[in-house]
């Protein structure tokens, strides 16, 4: 088994439009997004080299376009898309995808929603 090395990046923040209720729709809320990026860092490490590894600010900028973007229904379609952006870094060959929506319309006391999800290139 080939273990990847993780880079994480923790609480994107955003504000999007993403949900089933109009309410939702038309004023949005705040979603965050955590992410852990599975890859190889060996060859960057051994050169110093950021062309060698993910340039997480660039993937940072990108997951936050992604949720400040077109309105989703469901947030597991948002961590979809989100994964899918990742992916698309070559060095990138899994990643896991948190989104937290603590605003959910819920109607008992609550701390959080979230969907995980996990993508990889295989």
């Amino acid at each position: 088994m080939i273990r990847v090395d993780r880079v994480a990046l923790s609480g994107l923040r955003a504000r999007g439009h993403h949900g089933v209720f109009p309410k939702e729709r038309e004023e949005g809320q705040t979603f965050l997004v955590d992410l852990v990026l599975g890859l190889d860092t060996r060859p960057a490490a051994a050169d110093d080299d950021l062309t060698k590894t993910v340039h997480y600010g660039i993937v940072a900028e990108e997951v936050v376009a992604v949720v400040e973007g077109e309105p989703l229904n469901l947030i597991e379609t948002l961590a979809e898309r989100i994964a899918q952006v990742c992916l698309k870094h070559d060095v990138v060959q899994e990643v896991e995808v948190r989104v937290h929506k603590p605003d959910a319309p819920i109607t008992v006391p609550f701390d959080d929603v979230t969907v995980t999800i996990t993508r990889s290139r295989a």
